[in-house]
């Protein structure tokens, strides 16, 4: 305060007060205004010269109308953040006296701000082509970008109508996928800071990013990924074992083994993997620092930024097919509390059963209880058999409705929900039936023995025909041995089934077999970018190992060749993944797979070759 009233500091300068030089421009003589444009566009402008010029322009905002719009972007323009603390100071006094006095240059101010919200460049330069990409490490970075959100506040606390002017520049200057990591990076951080002190704007920020993070998780297939690092781990064995061939001093070889471990360790080998990992551990940090107050949980935050994150997963995330990493967000927040997992859990169950909702976002939902009451650890088991109780009983009433009218037959488009239910019963079951029958035996199985399974499998309907076949052999092979029901039969019946028919004389013709018939996927499979994934690892459950006699169980009624596979899947902590189609009588006919090409998580599909 004492600064801002004390008077400038006399410089050498040319042309008059500035009053006196708007109302020579006023009457038609130019001269002086054009000098004054030239002394502010000069990159050399001394800090006390700029003083002396932003302190007679807070007084003269009256005179910066629109005519005067040419000045403006020119007094938008100078390059203050970088200059001293008093400069700094002078010039957000001058936006705040601008903003309030001409509300017509608002937008070129939030502009000038929000363009301040990335590194700035370094230019490179060859043969007159710019070929920059690369952001200029400026030590003052941090406090540039806090000086950056003093400015927004301020010229909020003087418009209060800024949020709705501010919110489409923010999505105009989002920076592109392909960008470097650390534009983006600092891009992301200050929206989420916006989001402190702008409240009102936090739903459509987080949309805003929840939006961008989408289509970098759809553009690298979780394969895309695995096959990147793979290509990366055996390139730096290479040059291991060559570094080891070329210097023989111990020093030497460890240091650069552990240089060359250090650097896979800590970045992605997938370029657009490596930027939703870090977008994505400054999204985990937010909502850790949202929630928590001084250590501990605070109810009301949390319920906050629950509500906005849930309106987000439902208009984004669950229309969204088969993205890998971004819906982990929801799994995140809903660690914090058994009370936020089981009123998601409660919001899909909603969305599953309403039958004014699509088809296909009712099979998702469903898709998404299964994989959340699979592989949260935080969910007790007391959860976990209340949602089986819901989903069991919906499905014996959907029988009920369904097994003896005029749409009693195995038909995905008909009965998608009620497939998808099935499969996210089972697959619960298939990870949690160790827990269900853990401490009392007896109890635990007249506990799975009233869901009627049997009911469920040998239904008209057939959703042992229709759920992905990995899937259900783990059911079959853990129903079995605890005597819950007996599915092979029905397992050997849709497999005869699916025998082709020969469409040419050669014998030769290709026919496909889809082996997901449901397109369905599981959201919450294991998340594999490396410096996010510590946040999530500590509270997901990983496949456990089989025992031996539950592999057994899984060979003896399915076709060599095709079940030892898809255990694998499970073992390595994947989706379960068809390799053929299972359980047909042996020699029947060759199977060969293709890598699937709609999306990850969903097996591949199978091209039988008839024989002659």
């Amino acid at each position: 305060d004492e600064f801002i009233s004390s008077p400038p500091r006399k410089t050498v300068r040319f042309g008059g007060t500035l009053s006196e030089i708007l109302l020579k421009y006023e009457k038609g003589d130019t001269t002086d205004f054009e000098l004054l444009k030239h002394q502010l566009s000069d990159p050399d402008i001394k800090d006390a010269q700029l003083i002396n010029w932003l302190h007679e322009f807070r007084a003269s905002v009256a005179y910066l109308t629109k005519e005067l719009e040419q000045l403006v972007k020119i007094l938008l323009k100078l390059p203050w953040l970088r200059r001293s603390r008093e400069v700094v100071e002078e010039y957000l006094g001058f936006l705040g006296n601008l903003v309030s006095a001409q509300t017509v240059h608002l937008r070129p101010c939030l502009r000038m701000i929000v363009s301040q919200f990335v590194p700035p460049r370094i230019t490179i330069r060859e043969d007159d082509v710019d070929i920059s990409d690369s952001d200029d490490d400026d030590e003052n970075i941090s406090e540039n970008f806090n000086t950056c959100h003093r400015a927004l506040q301020t010229v909020a606390r003087y418009v209060p109508s800024t949020p709705q002017f501010l919110m489409p520049i923010l999505v105009e200057f989002f920076p592109f996928i392909n960008k470097s990591e650390r534009t983006l990076e600092c891009y992301v951080h200050n929206l989420l800071r916006v989001t402190v002190y702008l409240p009102t704007l936090r739903l459509q920020i987080l949309e805003l990013i929840v939006e961008k993070l989408l289509k970098l998780d759809v553009s690298t297939p979780q394969q895309d990924i695995e096959d990147a690092e793979e290509a990366a781990n055996n390139s730096a064995s290479e040059e291991k074992s060559t570094e080891e061939g070329l210097f023989d001093m111990e020093e030497d070889e460890d240091r650069k083994g552990d240089k060359v471990v250090s650097a896979s360790i800590e970045r992605m080998a997938h370029p657009l993997a490596e930027r939703l990992d870090i977008l994505m551990t400054i999204l985990f940090s937010y909502i850790k620092d949202v929630c928590h107050v001084d250590g501990k949980l605070d109810i009301g935050n949390t319920k906050d930024l629950y509500r906005d994150l849930v309106s987000v997963f439902d208009k984004l995330i669950l229309p969204t097919h088969a993205s890998c990493h971004v819906q982990y967000f929801m799994f995140y927040i809903c660690s914090f509390k058994l009370g936020l997992a089981e009123a998601f859990l409660d919001h899909l169950w909603k969305k599953l059963q309403d039958p004014n909702n699509p088809s296909v976002i009712r099979q998702t939902a469903g898709s998404y209880i299964g994989s959340f009451l699979a592989r949260a650890k935080f969910i007790p088991i007391v959860t976990v058999k209340a949602c089986l109780d819901l989903l069991v009983n919906w499905l014996h009433k959907y029988i009920d409705n369904q097994d003896t009218g005029a749409n009693a037959y195995c038909d995905v488009a008909l009965h998608g929900p009620f497939y998808s239910t099935c499969q996210a019963v089972f697959y619960t079951l298939i990870f949690r039936h160790k827990q269900l029958l853990d401490g009392n035996l007896r109890k635990g199985l007249s506990y799975l023995q009233s869901l009627n399974f049997e009911r469920i499998v040998m239904c008209q309907l057939n959703p042992l025909k229709i759920c992905i076949p990995s899937v259900v052999n783990l059911f079959a092979a853990i129903t079995r041995k605890y005597q819950l029901v007996f599915c092979y039969t029905i397992i050997e019946r849709n497999n005869r089934q699916f025998i082709p028919v020969v469409r040419s004389g050669t014998g030769g013709d290709l026919v496909q077999t889809c082996t997901n018939p449901l397109d369905s996927f599981f959201p919450f499979d294991p998340y594999i970018l490396k410096r996010s994934k510590k946040t999530i690892d500590p509270m997901y459950q990983f496949w456990e190992e089989l025992s031996a006699e539950d592999l057994e169980d899984l060979k003896k009624p399915i076709k060599k060749g095709s079940s030892e596979d898809e255990d694998d899947d499970f073992l390595k902590g994947e989706t379960p993944q068809n390799d053929g189609v299972v359980g047909i009588a042996p020699n029947s006919y060759e199977s060969n797979t293709r890598s699937p090409v709609s999306s990850i998580g969903s097996p591949a599909d199978c091209y039988v070759s008839y024989p002659l």
